[in-house]
């Protein structure tokens, strides 16, 4: 009998909630910035930040880890060009033909392209309460957002972004070759190299000061967070993840109200209580049936008591402490209350 999920799951979640509060912070941390950089440099060197910071640890696995298969390599340049290249580009193009409180709202249809996505093509299991607190989610983003009107064209740039997003969060899930930070500085150096050239060439114009700021915003807000949400995608899926981590706006709308003097309004209230129904919508759900797990070998952060990883270690390591190695899986049969983590990709009736 394997173990109940719910504790192993809370550490995921947690990574998710952590991740959102990195990234929700950037956000006022970051906007007092923009004026001496533009969008575009500020884009890129908050990305060379995020590889700065992992970049020590990603050097030194790719020196003891094997080279991941050709799947993974797949996925990790499709997450890299429509997350760190495509889909910034987009939002930053859509950004200069609308009002920012526009935007805001249209960001919203990344949660519902994730979850589409994940669902259509990538075999990942949505029941009633993941889609309702899919739909608590966009709600409350609604409310957070000022209802601002900008142009069609912006509209489908965001949107068009969003879908970009959408199809990273689902691949970045299934990426079990390489580790967290080998990801997150690619993603990183990649969206770096891109945009911070073409800010320079636009009229960016920074003191030293200030590009050390945008590097450490970067680190935090980007490359810590990054690495705490790629793995819990990886423990929760695609959309489970996705929807922890859209608390980012609260986190980001407490911080700037509490240090940049910003207003609350009762709307507030209201999205905060719909993203803490969505969220309790997803730590009650529970799903479980026979299934039947392939041979594979890969690599990510797990658990010992789980019932799918009982491999050896020159050092003993505790069941319950998570940590990340390569390992392989013979094949199984078995039934257990479960998410559609990197093990349960299997397909429902």
């Amino acid at each position: 009998m394997v173990p109940s999920s719910r504790s192993r799951a809370f550490g995921p979640a947690a990574w998710c909630l952590v991740a959102a509060f990195l990234f929700g912070a950037s956000t006022p941390a970051a906007k007092t910035l923009l004026p001496a950089m533009g969008p575009v440099l500020l884009t890129g060197l908050l990305y060379f930040g995020a590889a700065l910071a992992v970049g020590p640890a990603a050097c030194w696995q790719w020196s003891t880890h094997r080279v991941a298969s050709r799947g993974n390599n797949g996925r990790l340049l499709g997450a890299v060009l429509l997350g760190g290249v495509v889909g910034p580009l987009l939002l930053l193009w859509g950004l200069s033909l609308a009002p920012a409180g526009s935007v805001s709202l249209w960001l919203t249809m990344e949660t519902v392209a994730t979850a589409l996505f994940a669902q259509l093509l990538f075999r990942e299991h949505l029941g009633w309460r993941a889609w309702l607190a899919v739909s608590l989610v966009l709600l409350a983003s609604v409310g957070l957002a000022e209802h601002e009107v900008g142009g069609r064209g912006a509209a489908v740039l965001v949107g068009l972004a969003c879908v970009a997003w959408g199809l990273d969060n689902s691949l970045t899930a299934l990426i079990d070759g390489y580790t967290t930070a080998q990801i997150t500085f690619v993603k990183g150096l990649t969206a770096g190299v891109v945009a911070a050239p073409i800010g320079w060439l636009v009229g960016g114009h920074p003191s030293p000061l200030q590009v050390l700021a945008a590097l450490v915003i970067g680190a935090l807000g980007y490359g810590l967070s990054l690495v705490l949400y790629v793995a819990g995608a990886q423990q929760l899926g695609a959309t489970r993840s996705q929807l922890w981590f859209s608390t980012a706006p609260l986190f980001g709308l407490l911080i700037a109200w509490a240090f940049l003097g910003e207003s609350l309004a009762a709307t507030h209230g209201m999205a905060v209580f719909m993203m803490g129904g969505a969220l309790w919508l997803l730590s009650s759900e529970r799903h479980e049936h026979e299934h039947q797990h392939e041979a594979l070998e890969h690599t990510h952060w797990h658990r010992h008591d789980d019932g799918h990883h009982d491999h050896g270690h020159v050092e003993p390591i505790s069941p319950e402490a998570w940590h990340q190695c390569r390992h392989r899986h013979a094949s199984l049969t078995h039934s257990h209350a479960h998410r559609p983590d990197l093990h349960h990709r299997h397909a429902h009736l």
